[in-house]
């Protein structure tokens, strides 16, 4: 896929925590579930955001979004600063920021039809007259594969293939320049998850948006994406296009990702990590990744790797030993491409 080329989207240093309560006793524990990412999208781009669960994605996707505010950092969209969430400023701009969500049946209202949620954004902004808004849902709803009689239907009645295209379809009603798609596929079935890739791609060849697309399925963000950032504890530590990060990583976490792919015929050995990911409430010192690491050198346990470019090939990968800056404590584990 060939990706745009004017700048949509721009994110700076973004952080942001949260307080926990923990333990009989109810203390409070400081969570940084976000911690420094920078990210960009142009416009007719896809950007995939890849990593375990609990690694910040979900949170990033919200900070993009400004539905939530970042501690620190900033969010740029279409050249003007993210305003504050609730404000009638950021309100007139989510008009042009919508977002797909991971379960389409938690997603939609049971007691509205199909074809009051999709108008439903129409009707927040207040856009057209009874008569255009009814004839923009009939459309979009074309768009997306939907038939008229579903417009009537209830959310219960659809199949999960029908509820996600009819949650696509709100999020698109308003023409949107930024879709964000939060884990849009992870609760359909293998089958029906490719003809919503196909419907997405299809329909960002149309209308040229920008879609910044998170997902645990490498498969699947190697389909869709233009660019894949690999996130972990809340930092992106590799970025670049996706042949190159999903067929030859340069971080040893994105190598055990993709280790973990199934494929055909494969005959290396998977990479297993070293116990759980560490608690965000208290994060390693240096890399976060080094207890889990096979090449963590001391230098790994004690400096943070910057996010920089490769000089090899230039993919942004924060990573001492990938960088040659510190040499391996062993050969690194060599993986199959997927």
């Amino acid at each position: 896929m060939s990706g745009g080329t004017a700048e949509l989207l721009e994110a700076r240093d973004l952080a942001r925590s949260y307080m926990m309560h923990r333990g009989f006793l109810g203390r409070t524990t400081q969570v940084r579930a976000v911690d420094g990412v920078s990210l960009s999208l142009s416009r007719g781009e896809t950007l995939g955001l890849v990593g375990e669960s609990g690694c910040g994605k979900s949170t990033t996707a919200r900070l993009v979004l400004g539905i939530e505010p970042p501690d620190e950092g900033a969010v740029t969209f279409d050249g003007t600063a993210m305003p504050r969430s609730g404000t009638s400023n950021w309100a007139a701009l989510r008009r042009r920021m919508q977002m797909v969500y991971q379960d389409p049946l938690q997603a939609l209202d049971k007691r509205l039809t199909i074809g009051a949620q999709v108008a439903e954004p129409l009707d927040i902004h207040r856009i057209g007259t009874s008569a255009e808004r009814r004839e923009r849902v009939a459309a979009v709803m074309a768009e997306v594969g939907l038939q008229p009689h579903h417009a009537a239907r209830h959310p219960q009645s659809l199949s999960g293939g029908q509820r996600q295209r009819a949650v696509i379809a709100r999020a698109l009603v308003t023409n949107p320049d930024l879709l964000v798609c939060d884990e849009p596929i992870s609760a359909l079935d293998v089958s029906i998850q490719a003809l919503v890739l196909n419907l997405l791609m299809d329909l960002q060849e149309r209308s040229g948006m920008g879609m910044l697309f998170v997902s645990h399925d490498l498969r699947a963000v190697r389909q869709i994406s233009h660019r894949v950032a690999v996130m972990y504890l809340g930092r992106i530590v590799e970025e670049g296009e996706p042949d190159a990060v999903l067929q030859d990583p340069a971080h040893p976490y994105a190598q055990a990702l993709v280790s973990a792919i199934p494929h055909p015929g494969k005959t290396a050995a998977r990479v297993i990590l070293q116990g759980d990911p560490p608690n965000p409430a208290n994060r390693p010192s240096g890399c976060a990744f080094h207890p889990r690491c096979p090449v963590a050198t001391a230098t790994c346990r004690t400096e943070v790797p910057v996010l920089k470019p490769r000089r090899s090939d230039g993919r942004r990968v924060a990573c001492h030993v990938a960088h040659g800056e510190a040499a391996p404590a062993r050969a690194p584990t060599m993986l199959e491409t997927c």
